[in-house]
């Protein structure tokens, strides 16, 4: 990933995206390094710059709780972005040994399954797609794999039109997979994964290089499927127990609403071509019956 420490990288990055102006500092002619020098933030911060540029060189491995308190707010940090410098300077020993279940358990797997108008699926550290259910895996039916979300968003050339908000799409998946570098800087999957996408991927390599830390969301995504139009759908992440490197994501559709409709479409096709017809000449009668919202009304 890099020829530095995963700290150094870290400070580096940040510092680099600050501007004096953004810290308070006066702004003197040319400058021949991008946003702030060592010294300024060693300044900001309250250390010696020969004990910053050693963390910056990953010369210094273990400093105080109340240094990388200063830093944090040297450089600007939200909490969890403060987290994460945390978690870089922990040892080996220091970190969890017990990452959890490698697979997704059985009952969340039923679990999963009872939920027929609700797409739902299992995302490991590195944003590797490891169980969904029938929905969730019709809803993503346009992309050549369902397999890890950070390759659909930045490889699959799907991704473009089903993520309506492309670049916002891209600065999350980039920020989640650096959050869980954050726990486990030593994972060969997302080395493999980052490693992977940056070969292919100018923009993810850029964006990897920002050190950006943000976890999941729950901010409502416009998603566009090739089959059924527009999707606003609203979701939430949660940590699996017994595999914290885990994540169930559920998305949910307001009720009675356009993308619910589709949403049911969606489960009809998945089901098969003869219940999908039931399904559909059932939900066509309903619309003549109500006021509940066709596939029209969302596109």
């Amino acid at each position: 990933m890099s020829n530095g420490t995963p700290l150094g990288d870290f400070l580096r990055a940040r510092r680099e995206a600050l501007k004096p102006h953004d810290v308070g500092l006066p702004e003197y002619g040319r400058r021949r390094v991008p946003g702030l020098r060592r010294e300024e933030v060693a300044l900001l911060a309250g250390v010696s710059s020969d004990y910053y540029i050693r963390l910056e060189q990953g010369r210094e491995n273990s400093p105080s709780p109340q240094v990388l308190e200063a830093v944090a707010q040297a450089l600007k940090l939200d909490a969890e972005t403060a987290d994460h410098l945390n978690r870089l300077c922990l040892t080996v020993s220091q970190r969890p040994r017990d990452r959890g279940e490698s697979g997704v358990s059985r009952k969340l797997l039923q679990l999963m399954d009872g939920w027929e108008h609700t797409p739902a699926f299992v995302v490991g550290p590195a944003l590797d797609i490891m169980a969904a259910n029938s929905l969730a895996t019709a809803l993503h039916s346009g992309f050549a794999q369902f397999d890890n979300l950070a390759r659909m968003v930045f490889v699959d050339p799907a991704g473009r039109d089903f993520y309506q908000e492309w670049e916002r799409a891209a600065h999350s998946c980039v920020a989640e997979i650096r959050a869980a570098y954050g726990h486990d800087p030593a994972s060969a999957r997302i080395a493999d994964v980052v490693a992977e996408l940056s070969a292919h991927s100018e923009e993810f390599a850029a964006l990897w290089q920002t050190h950006e830390v943000k976890s999941k969301s729950q901010e409502g995504k416009h998603l566009k499927h090739p089959q059924v139009g527009d999707l606003h759908i609203e979701f939430a992440a949660f940590t699996v127990n017994g595999a914290p490197h885990q994540q169930l994501v559920v998305y949910q559709a307001e009720p009675a609403g356009a993308t619910a409709a589709a949403f049911e479409t969606l489960r009809a096709m998945a089901a098969g071509p003869e219940q999908a017809g039931a399904e559909q000449a059932g939900a066509e009668q309903a619309g003549a019956a109500g006021p509940v919202a066709g596939l029209a009304g969302d596109q």
